[in-house]
């Protein structure tokens, strides 16, 4: 789950992160009263979309020469006049795609005086199994580009779980952002808060793009993106009420709801798989054959009829689909079960689409058998490349 910056800036502003003074607003109205609550003289008027690249992103409703998601302003006149052309707008960025993602919220910001932009982020290192820091002088910039031009200036610092954060750690990446005077002081309390605000919020991703050092030598938190494992959720209420359904995928709410791993993508054939790598691998034959998956929808190994005719129709709601690929192994998901669920799913939303179902495993001439007297426009297949072969071929007629 992903969270908007001013609420990642808040929860680790409880840590003791240093972070600006600002106000997120919803309305146009509520831009003056919010930039009279900071010191000024300069603001920092930012979208707030789960989406990066704001900065150099484009709106959807101004000319090309406007500027982006993020904007200084001199003047409380000016903070204004920027939340009324960015508010209710769509913000295209390298992150969103064509289609951009409207802008409901600002997170109106004291401004910064700054002397050099950082890169400082925590995830999960799964080649040592433990959380790391991955730091590297060059802040503000795309950190993918930086791996692939220089990635000698990016260092990763692996944490000890039972050591937690060291004097040696912060000494570690102190050396490797270059840090002297008073950032190196302030290092000394943010790492630690970093990590463990990572940790106690069972977080998945921190990332502070850029950390600044200020021109009073101090450090500050000036962007931060945050998401957390969603298998943890449970035991984190206050973050589960941070959700901000607009930013996502209606059909990915959808099979939350019901459990479902169900991933939304671009193409326009449909998939519904049990097990993880096997729908990796139905993605992948579909495209060997020319087309491109609409999504990835795993049920899982333990569905009953509802929830497959839940995966049916989260599936078919999707416009861009043209066609749907059922694939299925039946180990504890049996055969009969799945054509249960798609029966009923078909017989309450309708078939408008080619639909190619491949069975095998537990109970497969019994789930054959429900959808073969079902009435219904299914096509069998007797094997995974006979099946993407099917379903390819149908959309192409």
């Amino acid at each position: 789950m992903n969270i908007h910056e001013y609420q990642a800036k808040a929860l680790l502003k409880s840590y003791g992160a240093p972070v600006a003074e600002g106000v997120a607003i919803l309305k146009v109205e509520e831009a003056e009263a919010a930039a009279r609550k900071l010191p000024g003289p300069l603001y920092v008027v930012k979208s707030q979309i789960h989406a990066g690249g704001r900065g150099k992103g484009k709106f959807k409703e101004l000319g090309p020469d406007a500027k982006g998601g993020v904007r200084l302003a001199k003047s409380i006149d000016e903070v204004v006049a920027h939340a009324k052309e960015m508010l209710g707008n769509t913000l295209v960025t390298a992150q969103t795609g064509e289609a951009g993602k409207q802008v409901n919220r600002l997170y109106i910001e004291d401004g910064a005086d700054i002397a050099r932009e950082l890169y400082c982020s925590l995830l999960v290192d799964r080649s040592v199994g433990r959380v790391a820091f991955v730091v590297s002088t060059e802040g503000g910039m795309d950190i993918e580009a930086v791996a692939h031009d220089t990635p000698e200036k990016i260092h990763t610092i692996a944490i000890d779980p039972e050591a937690g954060v060291t004097a040696a750690d912060v000494a570690t990446i102190s050396r490797a952002l270059e840090l002297s005077g008073a950032a190196a002081e302030d290092a000394k309390s943010l790492f630690p808060a970093l990590y463990k605000a990572f940790v106690e919020k069972d977080m998945a991703l921190l990332e502070i793009n850029p950390l600044i050092v200020m021109e009073n030598g101090h450090l500050r938190v000036l962007d931060a993106k945050v998401s957390f494992d969603g298998n943890a959720l449970f035991r984190h209420d206050d973050i589960k009420a941070l959700r901000d359904e607009t930013e996502e995928d209606a059909k990915e709410i959808e099979a939350s709801k019901w459990d479902l791993a169900y991933v939304a993508l671009d193409g326009n054939i449909g998939c519904m798989v049990n097990g993880a790598g096997l729908a990796m691998a139905t993605m992948d034959i579909i495209k060997l054959y020319g087309k491109e998956p609409a999504n990835f929808c795993d049920v899982g190994g333990g569905a009953g009829k509802e929830k497959v005719a839940a995966a049916f129709k989260i599936i078919t709601a999707d416009p861009k689909v043209e066609g749907i690929l059922v694939n299925i192994f039946g180990g504890i998901m049996r055969c009969d079960v799945i054509a249960e669920g798609v029966v009923a799913a078909v017989q309450e939303v309708g078939l408008k689409v080619p639909l190619v179902v491949r069975l095998e495993g537990t109970n497969v001439e019994l789930g054959k058998k429900i959808l073969n007297e079902s009435g219904l426009a299914i096509t069998a297949a007797d094997d995974l490349d006979d099946a993407a072969k099917k379903i390819v071929a149908a959309i192409k007629a």
